[in-house]
């Protein structure tokens, strides 16, 4: 056995005897890619993780929390799922799509965050997915605090006898970001396989819980969690720090309690969050553009976009040098570029 059949052997069986209930919503590991004509145009050797292509429910990076999540709702003999988020969440989509396929009453708890009125926003994109799934959809008021709503809705669902799961926000509970911390495991098996050491792995940070799950299965294979570098979508770099630390550390305690990281070890920037959650950048809009145009391939505006404008500026700063293996993971989001089209559009600065 290798290293890292040892790693997973002692710190955590993913297959099998699992520690933890899982409810399988992956069809096996994501392909790496190199970007080959973007190295060239750039100098660094760029690659993409392709969490876009998870399959079910138009695919994303949710579902490898959703595993974890869906899993553990199951074994508590769930039958309804309820879930919160923004109104174009990709989160809450991938988590009807998975109640969907596990036979599960789904209630998405939504509200208008992004100040946006448009069509496209509220009607197209994720919210038309939505609707064809079929889940009960409560749209609320950006000021509505989503969470104590699903709380007191899960308690008026269970007083009709309904066993109720109720989901935070992006699925980012320690048992959520368990899915990120296997993908860590899958990542260091596909280095092997290729024969290359990727020097930093990109990432956006919305609500931490795919920057904690990485953080915390690089610890576990004893690499340095500084080797993931996250841009930040959602908050600015204090508070993003501060809920990924909390979030990482609550993660380790689940497989090694005796593993904990300090604020420094994590590696995070807020340079591309502009004017906030959701709301398009100049940055934002020309890095989705420079990698269709350049590679055929398509991220969404509200985090992959943000946080390949934030790869694409370290690139522009000097930060990685020509001979270095750079990983970015695509999360998958495309819905949302329907409900951006206006941010598209020829000449369009932020909005």
């Amino acid at each position: 056995m290798n290293l890292l059949g040892v790693a997973m052997e002692n710190k955590l069986s993913w297959d099998g005897n699992c520690l933890l209930p899982t409810y399988r919503l992956l069809e096996g590991r994501t392909p790496i890619q190199r970007l080959v004509r973007l190295s060239e145009k750039l100098k660094v050797n760029l690659f993409v993780k392709r969490d876009d292509l998870t399959g079910l429910g138009m695919g994303g990076n949710k579902l490898r929390k959703l595993e974890f999540l869906v899993g553990e709702a199951l074994s508590r003999n769930a039958d309804t799922i309820i879930t919160v988020g923004a109104r174009q969440s990709n989160h809450a989509r991938l988590t009807a799509a998975a109640a969907a396929k596990a036979g599960l009453r789904c209630e998405l708890i939504l509200n208008r965050a992004v100040n946006r009125t448009d069509g496209d926003y509220i009607d197209n994109g994720n919210t038309l997915l939505n609707d064809l799934l079929g889940v009960v959809v409560h749209d609320l008021p950006g000021s509505a605090d989503v969470q104590l709503f699903a709380n007191n809705r899960a308690e008026e669902l269970r007083a009709d006898g309904h066993i109720v799961y109720v989901c935070p926000l992006g699925g980012s509970s320690p048992v959520g970001c368990l899915g990120y911390a296997k993908c860590a495991w899958e990542i260091h098996a596909q280095e092997e396989d290729l024969g290359i050491v990727f020097d930093e792995i990109v990432v956006p940070n919305g609500s931490g819980g795919m920057h904690a799950g990485l953080v915390a299965g690089e610890v576990l294979l004893g690499g340095a969690p500084s080797r993931i570098r996250a841009h930040a979508v959602l908050s600015n770099a204090d508070r993003s720090r501060n809920i990924t630390l909390e979030k990482t550390n609550l993660t380790l305690r689940l497989m090694r309690p005796e593993c904990e990281i300090v604020a420094d070890d994590l590696n995070l920037s807020d340079d591309s969050l502009g004017s906030g959650y959701g709301i398009p950048t100049q940055a934002m809009v020309s890095a989705v553009r420079m990698l269709a145009s350049t590679e055929g391939l398509f991220i969404d505006p509200v985090y992959g976009g943000k946080a390949f404008a934030g790869l694409l500026a370290d690139v522009g700063s000097g930060r990685y040098q020509r001979d270095q293996n750079v990983l970015f993971i695509m999360t998958g989001g495309l819905p949302g570029l329907f409900a951006y089209r206006d941010a598209f559009r020829a000449g369009a600065g932020p909005v």
